[in-house]
This record gives C-alpha cells, structure tokens and sequence, in this order.
C-alpha cells in the first residue's frame, strides 16, 4: 500500500474542505453536494468531453462489481467493458459469462483471455487497458487501487467503505486530491445519494423543514450473508481472501461494509458536517464459529456532533431475527424516515404521494445503482468532473470510529480515529498467497487497545 501521509489531520480541516466545495470558486475542492446531478450540471470542474468508446475496466467481479459493470455498459451506448480482475481465476470467469450472456449488454462485451486479469497483481493489467477503472474488491484493497488508477490517470467508480483503517484513509484522502488536481472523476458507490427519492427527502430536511435537528436514529438490521466455506487447495490467505466479510482487516467489520449506508444517509442530512466522538458496544451473539473470523456480529454505537446532537446507531447481522433499515431524523417541527421517503409534523410529505393513481409504467424508474452510473458517464461525455471523496471519506470515517470504540470499549473522537496509526494487515502490495494472514483475534473491549 502507498505509505499514507502522516501528517496530522483535523476534523476542523476535513470540514473546511466539505464545507467549501459548497460554494463559489471552492467547488473545484472534494464535491459533497446532496444533489449529484445537479451538481454536475455547472457546479463541477469542466475540461473537454468524451468522445469514441469508452473503455471500463472492472477490478472486483463478485456479485457488487458484475452489477456496476452492467450499470456501466447501460449507462452510454459507447461504453465497452474490455478488461477483468480478480483475486480468483473461477471469479472472474463466472463475470465475464454472466455479462457476455446478458441480452442488453453482452456485444459489448470485449473481454478476451489477455484481457481477463488474475491474483493480486490484476489490478495492473485492468488500469493499463482502461480509461475508466470499476473498483469493487475487497474494501482492504480500494487505497491502494485507488492510488494506481490516480496515478494512471484513470477516472474511478469506488465501491463502499474506501478503507478499513486510518492509514488507508488518509492514502484514500491523498488520493481523491491528487484526483481533483489531475481534473480525474471519483465517483462513489454509496448509491442513496443518487437515488431520486433519498435527494428529495434530504433536500427537505436541509431546507428546513424538520425545524432544528435534535436527533438522530438509523438501523441496519439484517440476516446472516454467505459464507464460502474452505477447500483443502486454499492457502490461509486465500480461505481469508474468498471469506473476506468475516475478517476485520479486510472488511473493516459489517459497521463499515454494510452499515455505511445508514450512516451517510445521517451525514448527508446533517449537511456532510461530522461528529466530534462516538461510544460504541458490539460483540458476538450469534456468529460464534471460528469460521466467522474475527468480526462482530451487532454494533450499537452514540455519535455526538458539536452541538450536541446525538446520532443512534445499530446494525446487526443475526439469522432469524427481526429486520429494520430505517434512518429517521426528528426535529423540532416534525420527524423525516429518509429510507422511507416520508416526513411527519407541520410539513408532511411523502414521496409516494405523487405518484397515486398513476400506472406502474408512467412511474420514472429510480434506480440508484443505474442512476449513479448514468451521472458518470453523463458527465465524461459532457466534460464535467464528479468528485465524490469528501463524503465517502468521511462517511468511512465515521465507520472506523464505532469498529475502533466497540473493539476497545472507549470512547474516540473523529481527530483520533483520522490520525490512528494503527494498519489492521498487512502491507497488500507485498502480499502473495503464500503470506501468512493475520491471526484471527475477537477483540475485547477494555482489554483492546487502539492508538
């Protein structure tokens, strides 16, 4: 991994570049705007358009990468998916026959045996064939494939959480800048933003029409995800590798991989300002095999905002139990349910609402996956340029606290959790299959210990 900058960094300085890419000549700076589209529409860097094909090159092949590939190729009639990369030969096969044989899409297809990249080096045969490069791997890998696509001049799609700990964080920080100078897109793929419904219920909320914020709650109740099980052949670092979700430095924890959803949709409301600290408890109650690694199975994590505001957190990943993703905002003239698209007290509204009585196929499709490759592409053509790493960053950010405070029981402050020097693995340009992993530890709040 490129050796992150070690400078200190403050909550003070990461929100002066989020609040300054709201306004006037300063929106050349990291874009965190809640309307995405019509950001792009003026607001954004201009350089001159896109023209002839456009080559994606995708780095990840699992279900998430196959179906942003398939966003990508619906996106723009030009686009052409021309290189593959994976971890794991059989991954990457599976993709290119799942979109080869896809009725919409599969012509442009161009994937060939040279351009079908394997192991842990594939990401540099995917970023020298592409012009635009899909990274949907494993989280533990986005820093360092961030940095290679940057430093190659490729425009990005980066799929959600963008690090799993401070050192990766800040590279991702580095990254996006340096990104913003060479006038590159980093596009994000924490998707709500995209979502019609989620920017129109925000854009109530930010206008007002909750009264003045006073609290906060999200959920992300959900049940076990798949496990890929082990095969003799495997080494230790590829059983992790296929079962990635389940080890902390490579996931970053379900609080980061699955959960961030629900804490940007808070952050985006709250205007992409950050909280100061958090206090967060988790454990194991139901994922207790040792096949499940070291990660925690339920967080429930209080992040408190400058002003006082608290935010209510939890998610949980239990079989068999009840399920609830929800994200409500309460005020003092009403209360908002974003997941919901509804708003209750002196100004109700519901999404819903204008479409009753219409007929399911005069409803506009509002696919948020889709629609934040369509603004992608819109934009590459039209010669705008979508930075979307302050809210991704700090979305991340706002993860790695709760992982760190839950694994420590301490409380840690945003400063803290953006400075922490601590590295969960290893150096993942380094590594080869034959590297010894890191050992699987449950952490033990009051015995862990964070820097």
């Amino acid at each position: 991994m490129p050796r992150p900058d070690r400078s200190h960094s403050s909550r003070r300085d990461f929100l002066k570049a989020s609040s300054a890419a709201l306004v006037g000549s300063a929106l050349a700076e990291i874009g965190c705007s809640s309307r995405p589209a019509a950001a792009m529409a003026g607001a954004m860097l201009v350089h001159s358009g896109v023209a002839g094909p456009i080559k994606v090159g995708l780095l990840g092949c699992g279900g998430r990468g196959t179906g942003a590939a398939k966003n990508a190729l619906m996106a723009d009639p030009g686009v052409e998916l021309v290189a593959v990369g994976d971890l794991f030969a059989d991954m990457a096969q599976n993709c290119v026959v799942s979109l080869k044989g896809d009725a919409e899409c599969g012509a442009r297809v161009k994937i060939t045996p040279e351009t079908t990249f394997v192991g842990l080096d594939a990401y540099k045969g995917v970023i020298a064939a592409s012009d635009v490069v899909l990274l949907c791997t494993t989280p533990a890998f986005r820093p360092l494939h961030l940095r290679a696509c940057v430093e190659a001049r490729k425009h990005t799609f980066v799929e959600k959480p963008v690090a799993v700990d401070g050192p990766g964080l800040r590279s991702v920080l580095e990254s996006c800048r340096l990104a913003r100078e060479k006038r590159l897109h980093v596009v994000s793929g924490l998707c709500y933003r995209y979502e019609r419904k989620k920017i129109a219920t925000v854009e109530r909320i930010q206008g007002g029409a909750l009264g003045e914020i006073l609290a906060l709650q999200c959920t992300y109740n959900t049940g076990f995800l798949w496990h890929r099980g082990r095969q003799p052949e495997w080494t230790d670092m590829q059983w992790q590798l296929r079962n990635w979700l389940y080890f902390a430095w490579l996931s970053g924890d379900h609080v980061a991989e699955q959960h961030i959803h629900s804490l940007d949709k808070i952050a985006w409301a709250m205007k992409d300002e950050y909280p100061i600290h958090c206090v967060s408890s988790g454990g194991r109650a139901c994922r207790t095999d040792p096949k499940f690694g070291d990660v925690f199975d339920h967080f429930n994590t209080v992040y408190e905002w400058k002003n006082g505001v608290r935010l209510f957190s939890s998610c949980r990943q239990w079989g068999g139990a009840a399920s609830d993703v929800s994200d409500f905002v309460f005020g003092t003239r009403g209360k908002a349910n974003i997941q919901a698209h509804a708003i209750w007290g002196e100004q109700p509204w519901r999404w819903d609402d204008q479409w009753k009585g219409r007929k399911s196929e005069e409803i506009p499709p509002d696919d948020m996956y889709q629609n934040e490759h369509d603004a992608f592409f819109a934009a590459l053509r039209k010669g705008d340029v979508i930075n979307n790493g302050n809210y991704m960053c700090g979305s991340t950010l706002m993860a790695i606290m709760a992982r760190m405070s839950a694994y420590s029981g301490q409380q840690v402050t945003w400063d803290q959790a953006l400075n922490s020097p601590d590295s969960l693995g290893p150096d993942l340009a380094t590594i080869t299959f034959d590297t010894p992993p890191p050992e699987p530890r449950l952490a033990v709040p009051g015995v862990t210990k964070i820097a």
